[in-house]
């Protein structure tokens, strides 16, 4: 993608990347033990910690927690220093203990292995990593439901049966049900894969292209029953990560099948996404939120640049130019105004929300560095295609 970019905008390209590295050099080392989810105090936290009490859904089956290994592998991909590599299997191995404890897996195992064993397996030939890679991908296709042809999001908790719950953000997960494919030539993983994205292609994207958070089917004639509004502001609004998910998901289900509705649909999201982005070029928690409080999700700006430049890089040359440019918009603004460069803080990128209607926002949330640094290297060319 770097031929398509303007001469300043290749400096500040390779600014950027610099910045990444250098701050990456000792945040990794620092943080080498652990996989962190947000900042406390500064510090990286630690989801992989024993000697702390976690639900059986957090802890270290966080969903979170491929994206610290996810950073390590396209560090070391990007820099050919062994020592992100040295770190990235530290999550690989860690998280063999998932698979021990089981009942906090849901839909997010491909999000948990595709950045860390599978991108061990793909760079490195371990075969223990293959394993673990089409261990996670049996468990998720094992939550597909034939009949409504979804898989399932979640499991059981005391707020809600979400037997019937499929979700926009397990359109990033199906890639590893693709590459199970690719893997083992057993075309049932994509077929799933398939079928789930054809669902979701179907019921979430509205006719203008934002999408529903969450939908529940019935459970024995998969029609649907209800849409909830999930971590937006309200049913029918438009939470912005859930906008990223779509179209970087829908855009991955293209490359992976060559379907050419998931093209449509993916840029369909993305004209939504653009022609919602503010002057400001920071991205609320959702598109249809009131005025005040004005809150921030910087992940879902990082998500959405890395999605635009994929769209860009499966489009014609006279379309190109729309998509990478705001990615560009966003990525300049959240390096210009809300990465922190520093070493006061272990994290790069700033004022993060996990939802609306929660009560700490404009935090640090590591996939926000993942997918901040992953769209750097896909517009200087050299990412490693992890999903």
């Amino acid at each position: 993608m770097n031929n398509l970019l303007q001469e300043k905008d290749q400096r500040w390209l390779e600014e950027t990347r610099n910045k990444i590295v250098e701050k990456m050099r000792w945040v990794s080392e620092k943080s080498r033990d652990k996989i962190p989810y947000t900042t406390i105090n500064g510090e990286h936290d630690d989801k992989s910690r024993k000697d702390v009490t976690w639900n059986q859904d957090d802890g270290i089956n966080w969903w979170t927690n491929g994206f610290w290994g996810g950073m390590m592998w396209q560090l070391y991909h990007e820099t050919g220093e062994e020592k992100f590599a040295k770190i990235a299997k530290i999550s690989v191995e860690k998280l063999d203990q998932c698979f021990v404890e089981y009942y906090g897996l849901h839909h997010d195992v491909g999000f948990m292995w595709l950045p860390t064993a599978v991108a061990d397996y793909r760079i490195t030939g371990n075969i223990d990593s293959r394993r673990r890679g089409l261990h996670a991908a049996n468990l998720l296709a094992g939550r597909f439901n034939p009949v409504g042809k979804f898989i399932r999001a979640w499991n059981d908790n005391d707020r809600n049966d979400t037997r019937g719950w499929a979700i926009i953000d397990c359109l990033f997960n199906i890639p590893l049900l693709y590459w199970a494919t690719e893997e083992t030539k057993d075309p049932r993983f994509k077929q799933i894969a398939m079928m789930h994205a054809d669902t979701a292609m179907e019921h979430f994207i509205r006719p203008d292209g934002s999408s529903n958070h969450i939908i529940e089917f019935d459970l024995d004639n998969g029609q649907v029953v209800k849409t909830y509004g999930g971590q937006g502001y309200e049913n029918g609004s438009a939470w912005t990560r859930g906008q990223s998910w779509a179209m970087y998901g829908f855009i991955l289900s293209y490359i992976h099948t060559g379907k050419i509705e998931y093209l449509d649909t993916a840029k369909r999201v993305a004209h939504y996404f653009i022609a919602n982005i503010p002057e400001s070029g920071i991205i609320p928690v959702d598109f249809r939120q009131p005025k005040e409080p004005a809150w921030e999700d910087s992940t879902a700006a990082a998500i959405a640049a890395g999605a635009l430049i994929e769209i860009a890089k499966q489009v014609g040359e006279l379309e190109q130019d729309m998509y990478i440019n705001a990615a560009l918009k966003l990525l300049k603004t959240l390096s210009e105004k809300r990465c922190d460069w520093t070493t006061a803080i272990d994290s790069i990128v700033q004022n993060c929300s996990s939802a609306y209607h929660v009560k700490e926002h404009h935090m640090s949330i590591i996939y926000g560095d993942y997918y901040f640094m992953e769209a750097i290297f896909k517009l200087k060319g050299n990412d490693i295609f992890l999903w």
